[in-house]
């Protein structure tokens, strides 16, 4: 039964460990590279939540699938480190960055692969907070206790 319940909270735990990993990435993007603070003071309102929500979805475009890969991996094997997970960030960025291409989108760049990979080590670094952590239901966060009298 315990395992049952573990496997549930899984199921719950990886995808709202996904979005605030898309979260995270974006928002270092869009705070970090393409500096909304200042972009934001001369757009209205709309168009700066119209660019937030371009990056999530070229973010979620991108790297969904580099993503999902290491995170079957820690699931399988339960890697709770967060080293993994912030590498895991970074490399799917970095492949999605790849795979894309460079592009520009109104005159706000992203050219270089370095801010992708700070985005990347962020998304993994939030997914860890929220569900890297714990990863794989089968083993226990908490170990038993050995051996009973």
């Amino acid at each position: 039964m315990d395992v049952a319940l573990r496997l549930i909270l899984r199921f719950i735990l990886v995808p709202l460990g996904y979005l605030a990993a898309v979260l995270a990435g974006a928002g270092v993007i869009l705070f970090g590279v393409w500096r909304l603070g200042e972009i934001a003071a001369d757009l209205p309102q709309a168009a700066g939540l119209g660019l937030f929500a371009f990056s999530v979805v070229l973010l979620i475009g991108v790297m969904w699938l580099p993503l999902t890969i290491g995170i079957l991996i820690s699931e399988a094997f339960a890697i709770r480190s967060w080293i993994f997970h912030a590498l895991n960030g970074a490399a799917s960025a970095w492949i999605g960055f790849q795979l894309s291409g460079r592009f520009e989108v109104t005159g706000l760049p992203v050219q270089d692969a370095l801010p992708v990979l700070a985005a990347g080590l962020a998304a993994g670094f939030a997914y860890w907070l929220v569900a890297g952590a714990s990863a794989g239901f089968w083993k226990p966060v908490f170990g038993s206790a050995a051996g009973g009298s």
